[in-house]
């Protein structure tokens, strides 16, 4: 019945409890139901179905039960069999997890020793693992102090930069902050042993470099050298060869001049180089430069131990030094110098050079010694110009100069000039040997001839000569070193001002002082004219010789335009020399001449050879004539004669002036004329002898005793009266004056002075004499 009521129970069922119990039964998911039974808030209904599909199957399991029940009943009997085959098979199993259990604990005990063992084994693992990195940290550290040992410090700090690397895989705490530590200490050691390293090397290059300096200063010569030969073989083969005619050549020569100066960088760019790896660059670079400039204002500092003309070259040697090697730092450095810096180290040096040289200049009292130095600067400024650096102020001092050197120079010159005038023995020299004359004469052009003479040769000069020239060739060698190779292309008309000035005040004006000394006598002023002759001739040779030494073309000193000046005024040296010549020979002819005071002027017999005063004129005249034959040029040699000639003239018509002459008588006049024709003759005779004759043709010696000669011709003349004929006065007495022939007629006595002389002696031919003489007299006192 129960059943029956179920069934229809069952029957009674709701839709949704079909749905649910169809979803049991098919296995599938109840949370959606779920969800939805509780989202729409009927939780009880959902609980009321599932009771109900409970009952259902328990209604269904009870049905089935009974449908099978000895089914049932036979499945728990082999069930029961089963149990009892289970419990047989448990203590089988149990009897074999005992042996198990046996053997598994001896197996686990070693299980568990495996286990510590490869613990062991992972601990080990990892151990050497941290070795390996300590010992590479390690050996890294003993590869620095290697490196640190061998001073070797780039790869020292690239081995620093390892350990800094690798230093984070240090297991070791205690020996990383050891070596942590330990990097600070390692590059200040580091910084301290490059800054010793290149103090070494400051004071190793310091030492070196007036060795450096006098190395470039000596290519610099030899490059000064090489193109002064240069130019004087261009010269030479410009003079050679015709216009348009020049030959050129070019040598060349494979010189490495930079390379000549060795200087070691390699200590320098090591420290800029790990310096810039410290990342301390900018430190290093004025550290090098303070140093640097340190040691500059130390060379710049004159030693008082020496004098500057013995240590002037060490001094510009270390600057120059100094320099070059600051232009390879600069020039290959990578930046370790600036261009600013050197060039203010080299603004400061060139003001404290300048500074120095203008007072060491002011205190020279040596042109030989200015002149050194002055070269030696401008070997040094062209050594440093090829490194680029800015010399014209150095050249500039050395121009301001200019002056005091050629004052210096006319100085010692005019020392020498004035020993070698006032020592000069006035003798000709002789010259022995060919040498001689190539050293005395071809040397300076003092040739007159282009032929070679027969030794031993006397020539016309005396050894003061060559010495001058000698002095003033040394004057124009002493100018033009100074001025060349200072910046100026062309110097000549500087030199030739100097040369000009040398010739005009020193030597002039030595030669003007011994011409009017009063202390020299007729040889020695008649060897003093020839001489400022052949100096005048060397004047052509000093003024090539300058043009030479400039590089001036011979050719444009050659027009007359370009001669010196001093040419001129040695030659109106030479006019004074002839004067003073001139004035001696009449003072010595004068001594000779005053013997006709001891002339009896009324003698009553005619001198039978002359007057004793001719013989020693005419002696005098001799030795005159042929000694200046020998030394003078012919235009001197004819003043010098006609100039003694026409003396003796004027002495004759002065002794008839004379007022201790009172009368004199015709035998008087009758031995002067016989003195008058010995004198006419040795004129002649000399002025054909001597070449005159060629030169001066429409002239002669005998004409310079012309008024002598026309005043003994009148008081001779049988019609003195003629005298005052224009036409006969013109032709015959053109060089007698009215007022002398006056006083000296008034003198003359036709008849010399004796007992019963005016009757026994006088003839018809002598009254009419003295009676023309009377007229003349009687004319010429009314024409005064």
């Amino acid at each position: 019945m129960k059943a029956k009521r179920r069934t229809t129970t069952d029957n009674g069922d709701t839709g949704e409890d079909l749905v649910l119990a169809t979803s049991i039964s098919n296995g599938e998911d109840l949370a959606p139901i779920v969800r939805l039974a509780f989202e729409m808030g009927r939780p009880e209904a959902l609980l009321q179905q599932l009771k109900t599909v409970v009952k259902k199957k328990e209604v269904e399991i009870e049905e089935l039960c009974k449908s099978h029940y000895e089914e049932f009943i036979q499945a728990v009997d082999e069930l029961r069999g089963v149990l009892v085959d289970a419990e047989e098979l448990k203590s089988e199993l149990s009897s074999d997890n005992l042996k198990l259990q046996e053997v598994g604990t001896t197996l686990l005990v070693k299980v568990d020793e495996l286990l510590e063992f490869y613990s062991v084994k992972q601990n080990v693992i990892e151990t050497i693992k941290m070795c390996k990195n300590c010992l590479q940290v390690l050996d890294l550290c003993a590869k620095f102090n290697g490196h640190i040992t061998d001073d070797q410090f780039y790869p020292a700090l690239k081995t620093v930069d390892l350990i800094e690397k690798n230093l984070p895989t240090v297991p070791v705490k205690t020996l990383r902050v050891v070596i942590e530590k330990r990097i600070p200490v390692i590059k200040s050691h580091i910084e301290k042993k490059l800054n010793s390293q290149v103090n070494e090397w400051l004071v190793q290059i310091r030492s070196s470099a007036k060795n450096i300096g006098q190395t470039a200063i000596g290519l610099a010569a030899t490059a000064r050298q090489r193109d002064e030969e240069m130019l004087e073989h261009q010269r030479k083969s410009e003079e050679h060869c015709g216009p348009g005619d020049f030959e050129y050549s070019l040598d060349i020569e494979d010189i490495n001049e930079d390379g000549a100066v060795k200087i070691d960088l390699t200590p320098l760019y090591h420290a800029s180089h790990i310096n810039k790896c410290l990342g301390l660059q900018e430190q290093f670079h004025d550290y090098y430069y303070d140093n640097r400039r340190l040691q500059l204002s130390s060379d710049l500092q004159l030693s008082s131990a020496q004098p500057f003309v013995e240590s002037y070259q060490s001094f510009l040697a270390q600057i120059a030094g100094h320099f070059i090697v600051e232009d390879r730092v600069l020039r290959s450095s990578g930046g370790l110098s600036g261009t600013e810096q050197v060039e203010t180290m080299w603004e400061t040096a060139v003001a404290k050079m300048t500074s120095v040289l203008e007072e060491q200049f002011r205190h020279m009292d040596s042109a030989t010694h200015l002149l050194l130095v002055k070269d030696y600067v401008t070997l040094f400024g062209a050594a440093l110009r090829q490194y680029g650096y800015e010399v014209a102020p150095l050249f500039e001092a050395m121009d301001s100069s200019r002056d005091k050197y050629h004052q210096l120079l006319f100085a010692e010159c005019k020392e020498q000039i004035v020993s070698i005038i006032s020592n000069d023995t006035y003798e000709q020299m002789v010259m022995k040997k060919d040498t001689d004359y190539e050293n005395h004469v071809l040397s300076f052009h003092l040739q007159t001839t282009d032929i070679t003479p027969a030794f031993p040769y006397i020539a016309p000069f005396s050894a003061m000569v060559p010495d001058a020239c000698r002095i003033v060739r040394s004057f124009i060698k002493g100018s033009a070193d100074f001025l060349s190779h200072g910046g100026h292309s062309n110097f000549f008309d500087v030199v030739k001002r100097y040369l000009d000035k040398i010739l005009i005040d020193v030597l002039n004006e030595a030669l003007l002082n011994a011409i009017h000394s009063g202390s020299i006598g007729v040889s020695q002023a008649m060897q003093l004219a020839a001489n400022i002759a052949f100096l005048e001739l060397a004047c052509d040779f000093f003024i090539r010789h300058a043009a030479q030494l400039c590089g001036v073309p011979i050719r444009s000193v050659e027009r007359p335009q370009a001669s010196l000046t001093a040419k001129v005024v040695l030659k109106t040296s030479r006019d004074a020399a002839y004067i003073a010549l001139l004035s001696l020979v009449n003072s010595k002819l004068d001594e000779f001449m005053a013997l006709t005071e001891n002339i009896n002027w009324i003698t009553e017999e005619i001198p039978e050879n002359g007057n004793e005063y001719i013989n020693e004129v005419l002696i005098y005249l001799e030795t005159l004539m042929s000694t200046a034959q020998q030394i003078l040029p012919s235009d001197a040699l004819y003043k010098v004669g006609s100039g003694a000639l026409e003396h003796i003239s004027d002495s004759i018509v002065s002794a008839f002036l004379s007022d201790s002459v009172k009368r004199f008588n015709v035998n008087i006049v009758t031995g002067f004329n016989s003195d008058l024709r010995v004198l006419e003759s040795f004129a002649d005779e000399r002025f054909h002898t001597t070449g005159l004759s060629e030169i001066y043709k429409d002239g002669s010696f005998r004409e310079c005793l012309l008024e002598a000669r026309q005043l003994i011709n009148l008081l001779l003349s049988n019609q003195p009266e003629n005298f005052m004929n224009p036409v006969i006065r013109e032709r015959n007495y053109s060089a007698l004056d009215y007022k002398k022939v006056a006083t000296i007629c008034d003198k003359f006595k036709d008849s010399p002075d004796g007992l019963f002389g005016s009757l026994s002696n006088r003839s018809n031919k002598q009254n009419a004499r003295k009676k023309s003489m009377d007229v003349l007299k009687k004319r010429l006192k009314d024409f005064n």
